[in-house]
């Protein structure tokens, strides 16, 4: 199997300052860069996936704003991928499957933000396509969300994303259990 690594939309608006920040982002990113700096070793497939809203009444991921750069501590590197999305599927409209299957990758390891939206949105799409998904969780965020009146706090909307899609879209490890 040929493995690729996707790191998604760890960008600028997630983090304290943001115009969207989540909860424990900066730790997020920290294990993502362990899973980073392990693809960088070994020379598999990396792909940095970054959102652009096209909404005009957008409230983050503006073009053309700060909040949309890639986080530095998982920035692009000499000829790693970058890909545009503008939905939160990263396989709609950014010729995602058609570079892994070019690439012969059958094994995707995914990274990043939102756990509850993009992250969720791109495994599951990944493990329909046919591609065998591994969900790093400490290398994810959430937000804090609310259903009505109840607020929902961002570690348990993750955990709960997690629990979702372990076992039936991927397998959710931790950066310390990723091989």
């Amino acid at each position: 199997m040929t493995r690729a690594l996707l790191i998604v939309d760890i960008q600028l608006d997630y983090f304290p300052g943001g115009a969207f920040p989540l909860v424990g982002p900066d730790a997020a990113a920290a294990a993502a860069r362990s899973v980073l700096d392990g693809f960088r070793a070994s020379g598999e497939t990396v792909v940095h996936i970054f959102h652009v809203s096209t909404e005009p009444d957008a409230t983050f991921f503006r073009p053309g704003t700060p909040g949309v750069g890639i986080h530095s501590l998982v920035a692009p590197s000499g000829d790693e991928i970058v890909l545009e999305k503008h939905e939160p599927n990263s396989f709609i409209g950014t010729g995602l499957q058609e570079l892994l299957v070019d690439e012969g990758v059958t094994e995707l390891v995914i990274v990043g933000m939102m756990s509850s939206m993009c992250i969720d949105s791109t495994t599951r799409a990944a493990s329909e396509l046919g591609f065998e998904v591994t969900v790093v969780s400490d290398a994810c965020a959430a937000p804090v969300l609310s259903f009505g009146e109840t607020v929902v706090p961002g570690a348990t909307v993750h955990a709960s994303f997690m629990a979702a899609l372990d076992g039936s879209f991927a397998t959710v490890v931790s950066s310390n259990e990723l091989r």
